[in-house]
Order: C-alpha cells, then sequence, then structure tokens
C-alpha cells in the first residue's frame, strides 16, 4: 500500500481516527475481556446482563434511534444493538464514527429481537481497532481468486467457507496426531537446512549458511532422519514436515508443502496397508462424521478394505509394455507415442520414465481408494526389494480420485545395497537427470551401524485436505501460499 496516497475512504476514515482521540477513545485498545464467544452468546437466554463480546464489523445498519451491527469472529456471528435510549449522546458519536471491518467489544443485555435474531442491547461500547482501509465487498471472478491467496486475511475476513476450510485442516492434523500417539508413535523433529539433498526424488532448493561457510539444500523430505531415529533405538516415530521441491508449480503440486512421514519398526508394508485403512476410518469418525465425500459427481468410499494394482500389471494392460523385458528407449518411444509431455525426456533416468508412464495410464483414472504395489526396485531407491522378485519392492501407494495420497514401503535396511543404488542415482545425475538422488554417504554410514526392520510412509497433508475439502487448487488449503511478486 502507499501510504502517501490515500483513497477518499481512507482519508475519511484516519478523521474518523482523529475524533476518537479528540473524545479521549484509544482507537487501539490493548485489551478486552471477553464473557462469551459470539456462539455463546447468540445461545444464551433471554435477559441475561453484563454479557461482554468482541468482534470484527461486518454489517452495520443506522435506523433512526436504533443501529444493528453484525459482529464476525472465527467461532461465528452475532448481531449486537445500539439503542439511543441506552447510549444517549454517545450514540450518535457511534454512528457517524464506526465503520466496516472495526473490531470492537460490546457489554449489555440479551434479548431477541421481533424478527427472532439472538441479540446483544449494548450499554457499553469500546473501540478495539480502527479499520483504515476498507473490506472487500466480495470476491468475484478468475482475477479475485489470485486476490485470495495473495490477501489470504482479507478471505478469512469476509469468507465464512474459507475460515472453515482452515479449521477443518487445524483439526484434521489434531486428528491424526491424537490417532498416532494412541498408537504408540512418537512426534520427532528433524532438520530443514540440509548438507544435501535427500529422502526422495526430486529438485531441491539451496542456500548458503554463513557461520559454517557451507552451501545447503533445503529439505525435500524428512525420511532418512527419520530413519536415523531409528537406528538409535525409536521404534514409532513420525513428523509433519514443511518440505521444498523446487519443480514445476499447478494445481495439485507446490513447491513449499507439508509432509507427514511415519515410521514403524519390526513391521512390514502390510502391516501400513491396515493401519492407512484404520487411519481413514478415524479420519472419517472425527472429521468428516461420515465414510463417503462426493467429488464432481461420484461418491468415493473411505473406509473398508481398499483395492489394489500391480503397477507393473497394469502399465503392460494398458502399454503392451514388460517393464521386466523392455529398455529404456522402449519406454521412451511408448511415452512419445502416447504423447505424454516430459521434461528432458532424453536425459531421464529407468525411474522416472516409469513414474511419468505411470502417472499418465494409470493414477489420474484411479477414483476409488487403490493400493498402487508391485513398483520396480528403480523408482524406489530406499524401498525394500522383495524377496520373491529382486526387481520388485515392497511398496503402496494409496490413490483416491487420481492423486497420490500414502507413498509407503517396508524400508531398505542392507548398507551394501542402499550404497549400490545410490551409485545408481549418481550415474543417472551425471547423464542429465537432475532429479535423481545424490550420494548420501553419511546415512549410509549410519544404515551400517544396524536398523531394525521398518516400513515407513508419507502423507501428503496439503493432498489429504484438499481431497476431503473438494477443494481443486493445493492454494486454497495452503493459508499464504508463495505467489510472485505483483508489479508495481
Amino acid at each position: 500500500m502507499n501510504f502517501q496516497n490515500f483513497t477518499q475512504e481512507e482519508s475519511a476514515r484516519r478523521t474518523r481516527v482523529q475524533n476518537l482521540r479528540e473524545e479521549s477513545v484509544q482507537p487501539y485498545a490493548d485489551q478486552f475481556q471477553k464473557t462469551h464467544t459470539l456462539t455463546q452468546a447468540r445461545e444464551l437466554d433471554n435477559a441475561k446482563k453484563n454479557i461482554a463480546v468482541a468482534g470484527r464489523i461486518l454489517q452495520f445498519r443506522a435506523m433512526g434511534k436504533l443501529a444493528f451491527v453484525k459482529l464476525s469472529g472465527i467461532d461465528g456471528e452475532y448481531q449486537v444493538v445500539l439503542q439511543k435510549d441506552k447510549l444517549e449522546e454517545k450514540f450518535k458519536f457511534w454512528v457517524k464514527n464506526l465503520d466496516l471491518g472495526d473490531f470492537v467489544g460490546a457489554v449489555g443485555e440479551t434479548f431477541t429481537t421481533k424478527h427472532g435474531e439472538p441479540s446483544l442491547l449494548v450499554y457499553e461500547l469500546i473501540m478495539l481497532t480502527k479499520s483504515l482501509s476498507p473490506l472487500p465487498e466480495k470476491f468475484h471472478g478468475l482475477a479475485d481468486v489470485e486476490k485470495k491467496y495473495r490477501e489470504r486475511y482479507l478471505d478469512l475476513a469476509t469468507n465464512k467457507e474459507t475460515q472453515a476450510r482452515f479449521l477443518f485442516r487445524s483439526k484434521l492434523v489434531k486428528t491424526l496426531r491424537d490417532f498416532f500417539a494412541t498408537e504408540n508413535f512418537i512426534e520427532v523433529e528433524t532438520p530443514i537446512l540440509q548438507s544435501k539433498p535427500s529422502g526422495a526424488v526430486a529438485t531441491p532448493f539451496f542456500t548458503h549458511h554463513n557461520a559454517l561457510d557451507i552451501d545447503c539444500v533445503l529439505r525435500i523430505a524428512p525420511e532418512t532422519y527419520l530413519k536415523r531415529c531409528l537406528i538409535g533405538g525409536f521404534e514409532r516415530v513420525f513428523e509433519f514436515a514443511r518440505c521444498f521441491r523446487n519443480e514445476g508449480i499447478d494445481p495439485t503440486h507446490l513447491q513449499d508443502f507439508t509432509m507427514c512421514e511415519l515410521y514403524v519398526a519390526y513391521e512390514n508394508y502390510e502391516f501400513l496397508i491396515k493401519f492407512a485403512e484404520k487411519m481413514f476410518t478415524e479420519i472419517c469418525e472425527k472429521v468428516l462424521g461420515k465414510d463417503e465425500i462426493n467429488l464432481e459427481g461420484k461418491t468415493i468410499k473411505l473406509s473398508g478394505n481398499f483395492s489394489r494394482l500391480d503397477l507393473v500389471e497394469e502399465i503392460q494392460k494398458e502399454t503392451g509394455l514388460d517393464l521386466e523385458v523392455v529398455n529404456d528407449d522402449e519406454i521412451r518411444a511408448k511415452i512419445r507415442e502416447l504423447k505424454i509431455e516430459v521434461s528432458n525426456l532424453n536425459k531421464l533416468g529407468r525411474g522416472n520414465l516409469i513414474d511419468a508412464l505411470y502417472k499418465k495410464v494409470i493414477r489420474e483414472k484411479i477414483v476409488n481408494p487403490t493400493f498402487i504395489v508391485g513398483h520396480p526396485v528403480e523408482l524406489s531407491p530406499l524401498s525394500r526389494r522383495n524377496d520373491k522378485n529382486q526387481n520388485r519392492v515392497d511398496r503402496f501407494q494409496l490413490v483416491i480420485a487420481g492423486a497420490e495420497i500414502i507413498n509407503a514401503f517396508s524400508e531398505l535396511t542392507d548398507a551394501d545395497d542402499q550404497h549400490s543404488r545410490f551409485i545408481e542415482q549418481a550415474k543417472a545425475r551425471e547423464s542429465g537427470d537432475k532429479e535423481a538422488m545424490e550420494n548420501d554417504e553419511d546415512f549410509v554410514k549410519a544404515l551400517a551401524h544396524g536398523m531394525p526392520p521398518a516400513a515407513g510412509w508419507g502423507i501428503g497433508i496439503d493432498r489429504l485436505v484438499a481431497l476431503l475439502t473438494n477443494s481443486e487448487n493445493l492454494k486454497d488449503v495452503v493459508l499464504f501460499p508463495l505467489m510472485k511478486p505483483e508489479n508495481n
């Protein structure tokens, strides 16, 4: 905002600030003691005295000797009524100096209007914060969708649906934390600043640590550090981790996002399949209050046993390619034939080629909750090989409505196998695959000291919230998404 060029409305509001000060009314109070929230006050019987509420003015109507003021807060809305007979000279003063957007406190007696509206008859009004800029009347059209993201505080202040969505997100995260705690998992924290990217196949953000004079990356996943916890003796750990991946942006991908990773010792991925089904039952009961959601006219049931599909078998069924036999060039040829858009196609390693194929011919077609299993080893540098087929890993991805919600696998505990896979990833990087993993020798060193059999998963919290709230864009479920600065 250019504070040198006020609009007429902003100038008028500043005049009203001066009016308040001239009457010894503090425009910016330091506190206000509420006796009830707005919702609690609405539910009180009539004639309850000395009720104190506070909120932001969203509606204001002056009608002769009465003024009706609609207060809004995170818990709801409530009407307070100013009456000339009660406030005397202060009535005219407040009618003249109140604006939409102001925060006020009100003390009075409850009653119900002749139209049946629970209200508070005010005998003391206190200015808490004078608003200098007007609130938007409404957001309209595509252009203002971006404004919602840039000025989320206005979206929250004026849109109850937006408030409800983020209250839902908070409740969901708490429900997950409580569920993990009842299952004896311990919440831990791992570094965001790391010496090298590890734990996933992705492009990192780089930064520099001045005190240590070393280049660092922002974590792309907490995986290898959570596994260090298992090596150190923890048996069940989880973390809600902010992660950063310097890749493309679209409605289903953000560069900084929240992931919940969880690891359990002495179990395998089959345990996590049952655990995931149990977790969704918990979410349905505690957060949704039902076991299904509706997306684009389709009903998706989120409880019970979910379906399974073998990735290799499904790709062969859809494309004719047998991933156990074909070479990388044949996969590239099929990607071109299917007109799948892939950057640097000729430089991608086998894992990323298979991933591009899988996302297009399998994942985006899935509607109901489905576990994708039987992944080729090249797709999973940190997963344990299957005992019966060394070309596969013990892994699943839970896909719902075309989106990956959970990625899980039995963990690789063989330090030598892990080292050889890092070497293969390093070769892919040298060949131009920028998303291939680097050789994380420190993690291999930790693994060599012994990690118990284990299974782990990652849940995209933003995607899960978007799924459960029927939100098309991840920015709709992130309070303050990063936006490109507007051109001044």
